[in-house]
């Protein structure tokens, strides 16, 4: 009986538990992002500013603006977007960081659909 009264509490102390993220550490800095596209592993390295993203993937450089909403959340919006799919806005929000890599969500502002990644720092 002692065992199920403690079930409660320690349920009720692990959901107070709070993932530590250092956002502000991958504000700026040279980036490498790995993802699989159609079972081929592709790279994206970028770097960015406080301001500005430049994105290189397959040889072709991308340029973006980001607009930062909280330390952990910002906007990417495309600066000479080549089609109607290039002008939508890109919301990105980190959701776990280590020392050298954060987690993250992302997708179309004002769409419910999301992916996640993880982004590596190649450099300051």
């Amino acid at each position: 009986m002692k065992k199920l009264l403690l079930l409660p509490a320690f349920l009720l102390l692990l959901s107070c538990y709070d993932v530590e993220r250092s956002c502000k550490d991958f504000k700026t800095g040279k980036f490498k992002f790995e993802h699989e596209v159609e079972g081929v592993m592709k790279t994206t390295v970028f770097q960015r500013n406080d301001s500005i993203e430049i994105e290189t993937f397959e040889g072709k450089t991308d340029t973006a603006s980001i607009r930062w909403i909280s330390d952990c959340e910002y906007v990417l919006r495309k600066l000479h977007p080549r089609n109607m799919a290039e002008e939508k806005a890109i919301g990105m929000k980190i959701l776990t960081t280590t020392k050298d890599s954060y987690t993250f969500e992302f997708g179309i502002v004002g769409s419910d659909n999301k992916q996640k990644g993880t982004v590596t720092k190649i450099s300051d």
